[in-house]
């Protein structure tokens, strides 16, 4: 298994494996990189630029403890899989850390969000987690 010191992005990539995000429809977590050096903090109109995204559809900033509220504290009613799972967030959450600084997170959509947490590597490129949440 990859080390952490040794190839941190492919360590990221097996802690990822089969890590859901919770919402109404839990999903995926997946590591992004975006080869292009885009002067930080971005703006949700540079995210619409790199992604794609086309103007009417809504996009916010939120601060990065949301994204990471609702997944590294164990709740008292927790059984061992929940906490094995916060742990593999907690894990995920410091190993980003390392890989980018300057991370920022942007929900793209309604209903059905994109959620994107992005940072700059250390070679100025852009990089971070996607996943998808629901919410009706």
């Amino acid at each position: 298994m990859p080390t952490e010191e040794s190839q941190p992005e492919a360590a990221l990539t097996e802690l990822l494996r089969d890590l859901l995000y919770p919402s109404e429809s839990d999903e995926p977590l997946e590591s992004v990189a975006y080869p292009i050096a885009l002067d930080s903090p971005l703006t949700p109109s540079q995210l619409r630029d790199l992604l794609g995204i086309k103007p009417d559809v809504y996009v916010e900033e939120i601060p990065e403890a949301e994204f990471w509220k609702p997944v590294v504290v164990d709740q008292d009613w927790y059984e061992d899989e929940e906490k094995q799972r916060t742990k593999r967030f907690r894990q995920v959450r410091h190993l980003l850390r390392k890989l980018v600084k300057n991370r920022q997170v942007f929900r793209v959509g309604e209903t059905e969000v994109d959620v994107y947490l992005l940072g700059r590597k250390k070679d100025g490129h852009w990089a971070g987690l996607k996943t998808r949440v629901v919410e009706t």
